[in-house]
């Protein structure tokens, strides 16, 4: 049976829409989780019906062999996200020994439009798990504040709701904020110094500069967006300086806070939380009437939800009411009592709290009072454990995050507990409501509450197995962190976060703690060492840079360093130091002591990736010869037996070969890597064992796209670098992206004169760069940015030499300067080295006309103008006829020079196969010999240039040659 897709159903306050898999509860989204979904349409389609466990799981899970207790999960989780009980109020019910069926009366509408809400926003809000009771006025006041107050902290006692509260108002507001809702969980943080670098995670931003609050600040100005900054207690005064920065710094973002003391921030308005309305004690009310109020209605729900079958007669009345009295409306200190009834009832839960909380006193209870409540709500709950399942809690107090249940024995077991005995504590643990579960579409995540996590580590402390835990905890980071760097290579990203991200905080725990102790630092270091993929991919590197540091520094003090990871460490530095900053100092040494040890101890792939580490930062630097001879070692090195390694070494060759200005020689081999990716079905995804980590199929298409261009087809580059461009995004790597942005795409684009496609790219790899705080391609990109889109662009110094000076003459050749002209003459340039000397060439001429304006970047920076300006040196000359002999002396010297550089260049052109600059240089001597009136031979040289090309006629190379012929010929004498 299926519903369908043109009905909407009604039930209780709700509507779904089976087509959209929409479930509204009036006109607010309700969001389930995929398995949740599945389960209610299921019982939706069979209403009234007995639907069996076999039937549930065959429709939730077809192609997956599940067990039982995966759909009493997810059955649970409908039934709290339903509020199932709630004012008495039946959707699901389980049929003992048959299943279960949806007893609510269902209506049947026709829909012809999409319905509202169903509008889809940026946000990272968890999916609800509970139903909100009791707290709908607040609610809707803070919707209607937050326009105009921007700053509202919700302040109140640990367990009073803070976090319920504001979740559901993030939640009501879901497609409010253009920019989205980003939920920002400050619980699992201890470091106030890291809370800039957590927030731009979940923004998307790098901090790019020294000041991280005035970066994070700047990427947050044009944005439309709430911040919700859960559990901010113990950074107060770091969160209220962040505050105040985001208000005056960001108009358009609200914060919604949530501590147990006000942040004291300028623009700060305090919302403070109550307890949940109860009846009075003395007066007379009849079961209907009580459930009105929230406290009584919180823990009703709480205990049918523990025990199905639970009633609440007028009789037992006064009882609930005593215990709604007794824990003082605490909505957490409910929850725990609720979860009791199973095993005590009503009538022994309350003597229970009666002999172990104070006595009722009249009137309203002050914060400390209530705090005091809860502490004795949690005593009284803990003591009910049995010691298995105390054992079990306190030792969970050391998650900061989300935890599986094989993550939680890892942690768990050791001495008083055996493996099988986990399973069933934690299940009486969510009985009790002392663990949250988290359901999510593949897995089930477990989660302390705040408050319930600092209880358990202060038991866990007191009963002296804090550091034996801890050091369990960090093995188990250990353990994840391996798998996470095994199935880095051949798990799509996305995916990849997804499954491994959740742990960042507790990876954070466990080396702060491991890396500080006296007798675990040898475990910290190994975790520093695996880790390196999660940084990484969570543009973190500048934060995980400073473990490394850390870790290395405490291995090369020891007394047995491990050169493992003495390796390992050294090429994850100089990985994170490349990718952040270049080819800086500290870059090189890290890929040189990676290789000295690896060569020292005989490690071959830790050579490999040291050599290609240390050769792409040659690259970077402009240092070709040196790279081109350590790509030639890799040959050295024996890799032939290894398909994978032989493939990815060949790659490399390929770089080195053009930039060092041998096209040809290029270009076939990087058709040849090309076809043996293709006949290996591209399985080898990145470039196995190295430090610098890209797809290979887009770095490959990425090296061949500018190999095509330089040899002059122009339309095949185009082609090919899109390819690459799709590959990239197509697998969502970013490091990938970027790099095929940064030398392929955004330039041909802009070579081909595509401007609105050059400027599109161009701010693609700038947020691109930045979301994956890949700095060296942003501040290429900040370059790219001053020829491109030199309207919008922000000045930037200009840098000293390297690949990037020399890719900016390529795009305007007034960025030639004397250091890049230095190195043309040298022969150190390679693949540049016919554009610098055109443009210096160019740069001559323009200053004998006096075209230039002073524009040229190498006069305005020489230290010697004369060097580089003859006429510079004509200005102190007297006037009179032998000044005009004189400077006509000195502009013949100027013409003599600027056509030998450009026939230097020419020739350099031809020998490297460089078609594109053969014909820039060509046409610039033609030019020179057309101000000479030397037609005829501009047009020879000219010509057959010309008519070597077979397309990219459009280009604005070729259109200008194609005029500049037109010219010549209508010049030629008669």
């Amino acid at each position: 049976m299926s519903l369908p897709p043109n009905q909407a159903l009604g039930f209780g306050p709700y509507r779904i829409h089976p087509g959209q898999r929409l479930l509204l509860e009036g006109n607010q989204p309700l969001r389930l989780g995929r398995r949740a979904m599945d389960i209610l349409l299921i019982l939706l389609a069979h209403a009234g019906e007995v639907v069996s466990k076999q039937q549930l799981m065959a429709g939730v899970w077809p192609d997956s062999v599940v067990e039982d207790i995966n759909l009493r999960v997810h059955m649970a989780a409908l039934r709290k996200a339903l509020g199932d009980g709630q004012a008495g109020q039946r959707y699901i019910i389980t049929v003992a020994q048959r299943g279960y069926s949806f007893v609510a009366p269902v209506l049947h509408e026709s829909i012809e439009q999409r319905p509202p809400g169903a509008t889809a926003s940026r946000h990272n809000l968890p999916l609800r798990r509970t139903r909100m009771i009791g707290r709908q006025p607040l609610v809707d006041s803070l919707m209607s504040q937050l326009p105009r107050q921007r700053c509202i902290t919700l302040v109140g006692p640990g367990g009073i709701g803070k976090t319920t509260v504001a979740l559901r108002v993030a939640e009501q507001l879901i497609g409010h904020y253009r920019d989205g809702i980003r939920l920002v969980d400050l619980a699992q943080l201890n470091d106030p110094r890291l809370i800039c670098s957590h927030l731009a995670t979940l923004l998307d931003l790098a901090l790019l500069d020294g000041d991280p609050l005035a970066c994070l600040v700047n990427g947050l100005r044009e944005r439309q967006m709430l911040l919700v900054l859960d559990n901010c207690e113990h950074l107060i005064d770091a969160v209220a300086v962040l505050s105040e920065g985001i208000l005056r710094g960001a108009p358009k973002v609200h914060i919604l806070a949530t501590s147990r003391e006000s942040l004291r921030a300028e623009g700060e308005f305090v919302q403070r939380l109550e307890s949940l309305d109860y009846p009075p004690l003395q007066t007379v009310l009849d079961r209907q009437q009580a459930l009105g109020f929230s406290a009584l209605q919180l823990f009703f729900e709480r205990a049918l939800a523990a025990q199905e079958n639970f009633e609440l007669s007028d009789a037992q009345l006064p009882q609930a009411i005593e215990i709604c009295h007794r824990l003082d409306g605490m909505p957490l200190a409910l929850e725990l009592a609720a979860a009791q009834v199973t095993e005590l009832g009503l009538e022994g839960l309350l003597a229970q709290l009666q002999g172990r909380l104070p006595p009722l006193v009249a009137g309203n209870q002050t914060s400390l009072e209530r705090h005091l409540t809860l502490r004795a709500t949690l005593d009284w709950s803990f003591n009910l454990l049995t010691a298995c399942e105390q054992t079990c809690l306190r030792r969970l107090g050391v998650f900061r995050g989300g935890f599986t249940l094989e993550s939680a024995a890892a942690v768990i077991v050791g001495q008083h507990i055996e493996p099988g005995a986990v399973f069933a504590s934690i299940t009486q643990l969510v009985a009790k409501s002392l663990l949250c579960v988290e359901v999510g579409d593949e897995e089930v995540f477990y989660r302390l509450l705040d408050t319930t996590r600092r209880y358990a580590l202060e038991k866990l402390d007191l009963a002296a197995e804090l550091d034996d835990t801890r050091r369990r905890h960090a093995e188990r980071c250990l353990t994840l962190m391996q798998q996470a760097q095994q199935a880095w290579e051949d798990t799509p990203t996305t995916l990849w976060i997804e499954r491994y991200a959740r742990g960042l905080e507790d990876l954070r725990g466990a080396l702060d703690w491991s890396l500080n102790g006296c007798t675990t630092r040898e475990l910290g270091i190994d975790l520093a060492a695996t880790s390196a993929p999660l940084w990484q991919e969570l543009s973190l590197l500048r934060e995980y840079g400073g473990h490394v540091r850390q870790a290395l520094h405490l291995l090369e003090t020891s007394d047995k360093p491990c050169p493992r990871l003495q390796i390992a460490l050294n090429l994850a530095l100089g990985s994170a130091c490349y990718h952040t900053w270049g080819g800086i100092p500290e870059t090189v040494e890290a890929f040189v002591n990676a290789r000295l040890l690896a060569q020292q101890h005989g490690d071959l792939a830790g050579q490999l990736r040291a050599v290609s580490g240390h050769m792409a930062v040659n690259l970077s630097c402009g240092h070709y010869r040196m790279a081109l001879e350590q790509s030639e070692q890799f040959d050295r090195l024996g890799l032939h037996g290894d398909p994978l390694l032989s493939l990815s070494t060949h790659r490399l060759r390929v770089l080195a070969l053009h930039y060092a200005g041998d096209q040809p020689q290029a270009r076939l081999h990087a058709e040849q890597v090309i076809e043996r990716m293709a006949h290996s079905g591209h399985l080898n995804r990145f470039t196995h064992g190295f430090g610098v980590q890209y797809d290979q199929s887009v770095a490959s298409l990425t090296v061949l796209a500018r190999v095509l261009w330089v040899q002059g087809f122009p339309e095949q580059a185009w082609r090919t670098a899109r390819q690459a461009l799709d590959i990239a995004v197509q697998i969502n790597h970013g490091t990938s992206i970027c790099y095929t942005l940064a030398l392929a795409s955004c330039l041909i684009a802009h070579y081909n004169g595509d401007r609105q496609n050059a400027r599109a790219l161009l701010h693609l790899l700038l947020e691109q760069s930045q979301k994956h705080s890949v700095l060296l391609f942003h501040h290429w990109a900040r370059h790219y940015a001053q020829v491109i889109d030199a309207d919008n662009a922000a000045p930037i110094p200009a840098d000293g030499s390297g690949l990037i000076r020399e890719i900016m003459v390529t795009l305007d050749e007034r960025f030639v300067d004397e250091a890049l002209l230095e190195r043309a003459r040298r022969g150190d340039a390679g693949w540049s080295t016919a554009e610098i000397l055109r443009a210096r060439a160019n740069a001559l001429l323009a200053e004998e006309s006096g075209e230039t304006g002073g524009r040229h970047r190498w006069q305005a920076s020489s230290p010697n103008e004369s060097v580089l300006n003859p006429k510079a040196q004509l200005s102190t000359k007297p006037c009179g006829s032998g000044l005009a002999r004189e400077e006509a002396r000195a502009d013949n010297a100027i013409f003599l020079e600027a056509e030998k550089t450009l026939q230097q260049a020419l020739s350099i052109a031809k020998a490297q196969g460089a078609l594109a600059w053969e014909l820039r240089s060509a046409t610039s001597l033609a030019q020179l010999w057309q101000r000479q009136s030397r037609y005829r031979e501009a047009l020879d040289l000219l010509t057959p240039i010309y008519q070597r090309f077979t397309e990219g006629y459009a280009t604005p190379d070729l259109r200008k040659v194609r005029l500049l012929l037109d010219e010549l010929l209508c010049q030629q004498p008669a």
